[in-house]
């Protein structure tokens, strides 16, 4: 039996009602600050996953309750101890590697400073997300007739962890890029190192998240951003958008007005073991996870003992690597999802018929906003 640990955290207020059922009756501003003085607690225990291997896992959810706005605001030593103590919580519960999720693998040195004090490994699950988010891109841009050779792809938080692992892995099935990030300075280094390593991929910067999205056929969106930065008028039609990014980077609105793209939740993984149960409701059907979770899952299942991903930099071999483990394994795409919920061929067809009708439904769109 091997055992991990992962830390999470709500990633919109009303989460908090998840575990304490009385915070939706009072004002955030009001939560927020009485959690911050509130301890770690476990949050969920995992039990039954099953490799194809034999190995049996489980595993335990930290929770750290503060939100994605007070773990980035806060000054870095603080928010630090706090992820130092659910790693003791950790090893006390008897786990031999750590996971961190969502924005606790961003603050400071996205998780270098925590394994160095901990007993532990600590990976923050970043390969792992990469390798399902571009699987599953590439998989829906076939299923809607995208052609890579001539799309226009475009990776937003491009100098970020996530997206410049992204920009390399799939460089190589692709000729056009364009990178989007806050600071030009980065993106033209990014710029260079790629088209260097890449003689074939012409690639462009921006600054401008909407204005980049609006000739994309393809979209990763994987931006640090607290809340949504694209809107339903921003997207051409046909378009296969895949939302990494938590909180995500893709308004709610667009599956509503824009029924003519392919909006994807990127990285959302089934794991395997007839009996696994996740110990907590992430949102999503049995047995299913975020990919960083299942990374700091997998590590464990091959006994991998180690701080597999850390810092600002992903290595890209790692992440085919972590991606082949979680096959042999095991570990699957959940299918295409949106939202939290399946979508099935029929209503892909939809999408893709619908994005070939005239007039465009972004022009539509537009007009109505």
């Amino acid at each position: 039996m091997r055992r991990f640990a992962f830390v999470l955290h709500p990633l919109r207020f009303d989460d908090f009602a998840r575990k304490y059922a009385f915070t939706r009756y009072l004002p955030q501003s009001v939560v927020e600050s009485a959690f911050k003085h509130v301890h770690p607690v476990v949050a969920g225990h995992v039990t039954g996953v099953r490799s194809l291997t034999g190995e049996d896992l489980e595993g335990w959810l930290i929770g750290l309750p503060l939100t994605p706005q007070v773990i980035m605001n806060s000054p870095y030593d603080w928010v630090l101890k706090k992820l130092e103590r659910a790693g003791k919580m950790a090893e006390d519960l008897g786990a031999e590697i750590l996971g961190l999720g969502a924005f606790t693998k961003i603050a400071g040195d996205r998780g270098v400073t925590l394994a160095q004090r901990l007993h532990i490994p600590v990976t923050t699950g970043n390969s792992y997300t990469t390798a399902t988010a571009v699987e599953g891109t590439l998989a829906a841009a076939g299923r809607m007739g995208i052609t890579l050779n001539s799309a226009e792809v475009t990776v937003l938080g491009a100098t970020g962890s996530i997206g410049r692992a992204t920009c390399f892995v799939m460089a190589p099935s692709i000729r056009y890029l364009r990178i989007v990030a806050r600071h030009a300075d980065a993106l033209t280094l990014l710029a260079a190192e790629l088209t260097q390593r890449f003689p074939h991929l012409s690639v462009d910067i921006s600054t401008d998240a909407r204005t980049a999205v609006r000739d994309a056929d393809i979209v990763v969106a994987v931006s640090s951003a607290p809340g949504a930065i694209i809107e339903p008028q921003d997207l051409k039609a046909g378009a296969v958008i895949t939302d990494v990014a938590r909180p995500r980077n893709i308004s709610s609105v667009v599956t509503q007005s824009r029924p003519d793209v392919l909006v994807l939740d990127g990285g959302v993984i089934e794991v395997p073991g007839s009996q696994a149960d996740m110990g907590f409701n992430f949102g999503f059907p049995p047995k299913m996870v975020e990919a960083c979770m299942a990374e700091t899952m997998i590590l464990a299942l091959s006994s991998r003992f180690e701080n597999f991903t850390l810092g600002a930099d992903i290595e890209v071999p790692k992440v085919s690597e972590i991606h082949r483990l979680g096959q042999d394994h095991g570990f699957q795409l959940a299918g295409f999802r949106r939202f939290e919920r399946a979508i099935d061929s029929t209503e892909i067809d939809l999408i893709r018929q619908r994005a070939h009708r005239q007039p465009s439904s972004r022009e539509n769109a537009a007009d109505k906003s």
